[in-house]
Order: structure tokens, then C-alpha cells, then sequence
């Protein structure tokens, strides 16, 4: 699961530059969002584990740590600009609400 949360990030972050005419319409960003619930709600085919349960979540962030460091040559895959902060927030929060939920609902009280 944390290789699909990886791979998905690949896959989201080829399409964040994608353009409707002259405005910038980043909507991978909000399938990041969906995706990595998507990805939450397989993993609990496997476990009820929350830690288990954020690594698809986890290879994400990885994967968008890595694509805003800069390359040997000063490339940087995701520049500073506000389509990657947006791809940051969409593609974490619903997720993290999502393992906030699982993990107020199986708390024992």
C-alpha cells in the first residue's frame, strides 16, 4: 500500500501542470485527495491497524518530500508555486480526516 500511495503521487504530480487554455487547472490535486482515501479505505480490507493504515498516506508525502527537493543539475520537480501547496493540502487532509475519524471510532471509551 505504501508503494501505491508512492506511485500514485508519480502519476498526480505528471498532471499538476495541465492547463485549460491560458488557466491553470490542477485537478490531479483533487484526485490526489480521493485517491489516498481510496487507498485508506482498501487498506482496511487488511488491517484495522492505524499506524498500517497511514502508509499509503505516508508513501505519498515521500514521494512529494523528494519531488520539491532540488535535482543535481538545481531542477526542482514541484516549484514553489501555489498548485503545489494546494496538491499538498487537498492530497493530505481529506486522508488525515479520514484516519482522525477511524481512529476516534475505535477508540475504546
Amino acid at each position: 500500500m505504501t508503494l501505491s500511495g508512492f506511485v500514485s503521487f508519480i502519476l498526480e504530480v505528471l498532471f499538476l501542470p495541465l492547463y485549460l487554455g491560458p488557466v491553470p487547472f490542477p485537478i490531479t490535486a483533487l484526485a490526489a485527495g480521493l485517491w489516498n482515501v481510496v487507498l485508506i479505505l482498501t487498506a482496511l480490507n487488511v488491517t484495522r491497524q492505524l499506524r498500517l493504515l497511514a502508509l499509503p498516506v505516508v508513501g505519498w508525502l515521500v514521494g512529494f518530500v523528494i519531488a520539491i527537493m532540488r535535482g543535481p543539475g538545481g531542477d526542482v520537480v514541484l516549484p514553489a508555486q501555489w498548485q503545489t501547496l494546494l496538491m499538498l493540502v487537498v492530497g493530505v487532509a481529506p486522508a488525515g480526516l479520514v484516519l482522525y475519524w477511524l481512529a476516534v471510532r475505535h477508540t475504546p471509551h
